[in-house]
């Protein structure tokens, strides 16, 4: 039986007998619904009514809208529901990963080159503030992966160092500062991401450490954070087949399953070795990592029953609730494990006294969201985070007053949509080089010439004429290479793509005028571009990230940032 008083939920006895009441109170249709939660699907009162009475969910997870939409969404649901909702959000940099309109202060990347742990604290703050004043009581955050395949793009940004220490010492504050709201948090992926390069929403992922590389490393991580009282843990679509291995002897490679489906590795090793008590939800159940293997109607229940407390979302409720109803009804799930997971998601419910209050004054979100302590919060990360990676060629600082006509080079992400324009952030970085005093001629991208021009062979011929050099060398005096490479998910690798093939973009011009390279993203780009001699991370592509690593560039403001050595890529080309 789950002890409702001790860590990470520590009840008094009003609030474990709110939770032995509802539950005694359930019918077995509500304790089922109980298990999933579900992502938004309609903004329809009538709707909501309707889904909540027909599979009773015990938690939400929304997608996208600004403060009011989100507000509104949240308080329906909560007005509607019988029992009150978890309601989740990724809050991987901030407010933002909540609100459109929510304030980005800095990435998990740019948290880790920042001396201490002030960053990841503010993170965590302003997330919790600006979450909680649209409904959010559950941050499926921080990210507890470590860092160490830089081919890894999943965990590229959302990571908080490349070493069980960094990770630890990031992470605490993180959820020391949402703490400083009524929102719980949730460390993910178990049993860790960050070894391997391929992505779980389109294959298993493996984290192929030994036991003993595991034991120091994630399993550190993990521990220090039970712990500390933590109140939930995502778990992967990932295996730990040596773990596997060491606790079911004689376990056939076939058998190995996502820790999602592996009891060794959530009973045995979780709960019982590592004592967590608090609550375990699987991470989305539409990818691949879990959906290629079992058979849906057995992976449904059997998540529940391996040691996982909810399943998060649903590809058809109907079927998936029916799939768990079965699972409860055929013993696949026990009335024992059915009654520990709605004891640790009605425990968490009343730890976070959902049970008293669920919706936040409508004033409030008006109050925090965007509020000026939040974004002078996310200047003191840029200014402190930053990094030069290396300017080997001592080309920085650039004086505008010296080198005042620049060229800019700006890659942005492959487009995926007739709907294409050219990227937002490019006609920011145009405006903050201008404002720093550059002249800004903007090189050619081949998708805005399909665009403006219509497909014709014409473009691509633009695209491939580099010119004369001496021309180019008399027309400028630096060149700026910007990289807005967006990602995280649905592709095994992301890497830097020039508009076309053969492309006048491709940094030629290197080694005739002083280039800087700057990524407004990701850690890794010095793999595809090793011959650019000065690089600066920005982390971010806001206009305080971009107008804080110009001026930086121009040596208005000193660089404070630390880049690890994974930014390398394990190559000796990338450091010169």
């Amino acid at each position: 039986m789950v002890n409702l008083k001790e860590k990470p939920f520590c009840l008094g006895e009003e609030a474990i007998q709110w939770v032995e009441d509802t539950i005694a109170g359930m019918t077995l249709e509500e304790k089922v619904g109980q298990l999933f939660v579900q992502m938004r699907k309609s903004l329809d009162e009538e709707v909501i009514k309707n889904t909540l009475s027909k599979y009773h969910q015990g938690g939400l997870r929304w997608q996208g809208g600004d403060r009011n939409q989100v507000y509104n969404q949240n308080k329906t649901y909560q007005e509607n529901s019988k029992i009150p909702l978890l309601i989740a959000a990724n809050c991987d940099n901030g407010g933002d990963g909540c609100l459109s309109d929510g304030t980005f202060v800095a990435t998990a990347a740019e948290a880790a080159a920042g001396e201490g742990t002030k960053t990841a604290y503010d993170i965590g703050y302003v997330a919790g503030r600006e979450a909680s004043s649209v409904g959010v009581n559950w941050m499926f955050n921080p990210c507890a992966d470590i860092y160490m395949n830089w081919r890894n793009t999943i965990v590229n940004t959302r990571a908080y160092g490349d070493n069980a220490d960094r990770v630890i010492e990031n992470i605490r504050e993180f959820i020391n500062g949402i703490h400083q709201s009524n929102v719980a948090c949730c460390c993910k992926h178990f049993p860790g991401d960050g070894v391997e390069e391929r992505d779980q929403h389109l294959v298993l992922g493996v984290n192929d450490l030994s036991v003993e590389e595991w034991d120091k490393s994630f399993r550190k991580v993990y521990q220090t954070m039970i712990d500390e009282g933590l109140e939930s843990i995502m778990v992967g679509h990932i295996a730990l087949p040596e773990m596997s291995r060491k606790l079911r002897p004689g376990i056939k490679d076939e058998e190995i399953m996502p820790a999602t489906l592996a009891p060794e590795l959530l009973t045995d090793l979780l709960r019982e070795e590592m004592g967590f008590n608090g609550v375990v939800i699987t991470d989305a159940s539409h990818m691949a990592g879990i959906a290629c293997m079992e058979k849906r109607s057995i992976a449904v229940p059997k998540a529940i029953a391996s040691g996982c407390d909810m399943f998060l979302f649903s590809n058809d409720m109907e079927e998936d609730f029916g799939y768990m109803k079965d699972g409860v009804e055929n013993g696949v799930i026990t009335e024992e494990r059915l009654s520990d997971a709605l004891h640790r998601i009605l425990g968490l419910k009343a730890k976070l006294g959902l049970y008293k209050n669920a919706i936040p004054a409508p004033e409030l979100k008006d109050q925090v969201i965007g509020c000026e302590e939040h974004l002078e919060l996310a200047k003191e990360a840029a200014d402190r985070c930053i990094t030069l990676v290396k300017d080997t060629k001592h080309n920085l600082p650039i004086d505008p007053t010296q080198r005042k006509r620049a060229r800019l080079v700006f890659i942005q992400s492959t487009p995926t949509t007739k709907a294409y324009k050219s990227d937002p952030v490019k006609q920011v970085v145009i405006e903050e080089l201008e404002r720093a005093g550059f002249d800004v001629d903007v090189a050619p991208n081949f998708h805005d010439l399909e665009v403006e021009n219509g497909p014709n062979p014409q473009n691509m011929m633009t695209m491939m004429n580099c010119g004369s050099m001496e021309r180019f060398r008399e027309t400028y005096d630096v060149v700026f290479l910007v990289l807005n490479i967006k990602g995280y998910a649905q592709e095994n690798h992301v890497r830097l793509r020039w508009s076309c093939n053969h492309s006048s973009e491709l940094p030629w011009y290197v080694t005739e005028v002083p280039t800087v390279g700057i990524s407004l993203n990701y850690t890794n780009h010095l793999i595809d571009v090793p011959q650019v001699h000065a690089f600066v991370h920005a982390y971010g592509s806001t206009r305080t990230s971009i107008r804080t690593a110009i001026e930086k560039i121009c040596g208005k403001s000193e660089f404070k940032g630390t880049a690890s050595d994974t930014v390398f890529c394990g190559k000796w080309d990338t450091r010169l």
